[in-house]
């Protein structure tokens, strides 16, 4: 049995327990019910629901969610196209996101599936600082695809907000 400030009563009786908690104006509540004998403590629990209560929504608060976000190539992707791509999703990486690089065939292009492989690992050993891959480029039906994140140990830049651009100050 554990008071309200954390000093040990010692084993009781819950007829004796409960009469302490009643007459502080407290709750009993069992917190450790498969000790011998199961621990005890005299709290308010409506106070202590509300403190966890208020711990989640702080951690919550300070999680980032990681979106996975997709980019679209397909196997005649022009240079400009690719590296235009490419800059994509170094941003996405780099605001701490994941990013699905994925080739859509068409038609007799599904009889070179190893264009698509080559364009997804090219992608894979350019951004190979800043990304690693989760596993190898696989195909699903029409479309081969991989899942890339962010490299350990690098920082992810917080989310950029619009930033008011001042206007420069010229004397008369």
């Amino acid at each position: 049995m554990i008071d309200e400030t954390g000093t040990q009563l010692g084993i009781m009786p819950p007829p004796a327990a409960l009469a302490i908690a009643k007459q502080k104006g407290l709750d009993l509540v069992e917190i450790s019910p498969t000790a011998v004998p199961p621990v005890c403590r005299i709290m308010d629990f409506g106070q202590y629901q509300y403190q966890e209560q208020k711990r989640a929504r702080e951690a919550k608060k300070h999680q980032r969610v990681i979106e996975v976000k997709e980019i679209k190539f397909r196997p005649k992707v022009d240079v400009h196209d690719y590296e235009f791509k490419k800059k994509h999703i170094e941003r996405f990486l780099a605001e701490g996101d994941k990013v699905k690089a994925t080739i859509f065939f068409r038609g007799r292009e599904m009889a070179h599936p190893e264009i698509g492989r080559r364009i997804l690992e090219r992608l894979i050993e350019e951004l190979a600082d800043i990304a690693v891959p989760e596993a190898s480029p696989r195909q699903e039906g029409n479309q081969m695809h991989v899942i890339l994140s962010q490299r350990a140990g690098r920082k992810s830049a917080p989310k950029r907000t619009q930033e008011a651009v001042a206007e420069p100050v010229t004397e008369e």
